[in-house]
């Protein structure tokens, strides 16, 4: 019974010498991966110049893009300044590692992945770049394309101004009254008031100018001014103390007298009655008249 016990014994001394045989070598199998994985890690890259120069040239393509985005004549704005900045800086630190030629392994893979999302931004921001181009340049071409329609509009405005003015003048031309027939008579005027036609100077007192005025279907129906000069046989203009001055055919002039008429185009005979506050002189006297700003005709007549 005593050496079955010491059996047993034994053998369960034996499994676990066993146990912790596996467990040590277990142990020393974790120790030697670890330190192998960071060995690997820590392993300096010194034998991969094609990769580096894979890598560099790379770099170099990345940095000449961004230069020829920069010198394009598109206008950056802050927020894309700010990025090509950022993509520079990153360059220019890739490269620099690169040319020390001492990349670890996970240095050179993080250096892959960087160059890669590098690839990636530079290509959206030359595209963004692109299109902002093309915005430009098409706002430019419109902005000169609105310049021109501004430009066209405006010398037709100018030149429907000018036409505007030009028929305007015409239109005022036109609707000038003028003066059909015409005839002056000189009067004598009676103790009694009665009025009596006289050829001879010396007895006349007063005229009256009967007179029409041509068919006009554009001049206004309306009331117009009438403007009245007297010139005596000697040249002189025949004035009242309240004559004033107006202006016709471009001259400032001064009137015998003023009144007004109603015309209506319908052929109506108008009479203008004026006493001259002097004496007649013998001689030819001229009479005209005017209305809207232009003259409407003359007449004369004589005194013996």
């Amino acid at each position: 019974m005593e050496n079955k016990s010491e059996q047993n014994s034994k053998k369960n001394s034996n499994v676990i010498y066993f146990l912790i045989v596996v467990v040590v070598a277990l142990l020393g199998t974790d120790v030697y991966l670890y330190l192998q994985k960071k060995k690997d890690v820590a392993k300096i890259v010194y034998q991969s110049e094609d990769e580096k120069h894979r890598l560099q040239t790379e770099l170099d393509s990345l940095e000449a893009q961004i230069e020829q985005v920069n010198t394009g004549k598109a206008k950056l704005s802050a927020e894309m300044q700010a990025r090509t900045d950022s993509l520079q800086s990153k360059i220019v630190v890739l490269k620099r590692a690169l040319a020390k030629g001492q990349l670890t392994v996970s240095e050179l893979k993080k250096a892959q992945e960087d160059i890669k999302q590098l690839r990636y931004f530079v290509t959206k921001y030359t595209a963004d770049i692109e299109e902002l181009r093309q915005q430009n340049e098409s706002l430019t071409t419109e902005r000169d394309t609105l310049k021109h329609q501004v430009a066209t509009v405006s010398q037709k405005a100018t030149t429907l101004e000018q036409q505007n003015q030009e028929l305007s003048g015409k239109v005022k031309v036109a609707s000038a009254l003028k003066m059909g027939a015409a005839e002056v008579v000189a009067y004598k005027v009676k103790g009694s008031g009665k009025e009596v036609d006289v050829s001879r100077a010396g007895p006349a007192k007063k005229i009256k100018v009967n007179f029409t005025i041509a068919s006009n279907p554009v001049a206004e129906k309306t009331m117009h001014d009438i403007y009245m000069r007297v010139i005596d046989p000697a040249g002189n203009l025949l004035v009242m103390s309240d004559s004033g001055v107006f202006t016709a055919d471009g001259q400032e002039l001064q009137y015998t007298y003023k009144t007004s008429v109603d015309y209506k185009d319908d052929g109506t005979t108008y009479t203008i009655d004026w006493t001259n506050p002097n004496k007649f002189v013998k001689g030819t006297y001229t009479v005209l008249l005017y209305s809207d700003g232009a003259t409407m005709g003359k007449t004369e007549f004589k005194l013996k």
